[in-house]
């Protein structure tokens, strides 16, 4: 009767710990998917100000188009104005 009641035990025993073994299975499974969806948003954002920078970058490249257009006016119209 003591070795089936021994048997029993470490039976009861590999059970807890296979249910030890399968929630911290789960619990990374969790945590993996929370970084997935993390870094989803991550590059969602990413994407957004990249395309926000490149239209930036385009206004400032027509406003200094614009100033130097200007400038070059500026010098003609004084040229003109000296002769």
């Amino acid at each position: 009767m003591s070795l089936i009641n021994t048997k029993y035990s470490l039976l009861e025993n590999k059970i807890i710990l296979k249910d030890s073994v399968i929630n911290n299975l789960n619990f990374q499974i969790n945590n993996f998917n929370s970084i997935l969806d993390t870094k989803g948003s991550q590059l969602i954002l990413s994407q957004q100000l990249n395309e926000k920078l490149k239209l930036e970058v385009k206004k400032q490249k027509f406003k200094n188009k614009l100033t130097a257009g200007a400038g070059v006016v500026a010098v003609l119209a004084a040229i003109l104005l000296v002769k």
